[in-house]
């Protein structure tokens, strides 16, 4: 058997892998953004703590909006019901079809919430239908 060399050793890379850039907060772009879209308080922090990045503002704002809207429908939502339940005789049914109604509306927001942060999570810039324009709009003016 001739003597066979072993293989090429791969120089080793000069620095660290390339990867998802680094925030004003020590986090990657990704991660920052995916924190920023808890509805409102996520929003505020990262909006004021972020200042270069402007994928993280930009899903901090929409988190901002989409924390609001949320907000005020829960409180137009018990308003509502204490209105209907007010109502003699047939406050009840009102009431519970104001329920399923308050329902669906919460649960669509939790969806739209999960879908952001997903696609925070993974880079992906994504308008929130309604919000989304409103945050470019607000970003822009900043």
């Amino acid at each position: 058997m001739p003597d066979q060399e072993p293989p090429p050793v791969p120089p080793p890379s000069p620095g660290p892998e390339p990867g998802p850039k680094s925030t004003s907060t020590g986090l990657p772009s990704n991660v920052a953004a995916a924190i920023a879209c808890i509805p409102l308080i996520g929003g505020i922090i990262f909006y004021i703590l972020e200042k270069h990045d402007s994928f993280v503002r930009f899903y901090a704002m929409q988190s901002i909006i989409l924390g609001g809207a949320w907000l005020l429908f829960n409180i137009a939502s018990s308003i509502v019901h204490v209105i209907f339940g007010a109502i003699p005789g047939i406050g009840g049914i009102l009431v519970f079809f104001w329920a399923i109604i308050a329902a669906l509306v919460q649960i669509a927001f939790l969806v739209v919430w999960i879908v952001a942060t997903i696609k925070a999570f993974t880079n992906v810039r994504w308008e929130i239908p309604y919000v989304g324009p409103i945050a470019r709009k607000q970003m822009e003016g900043a």
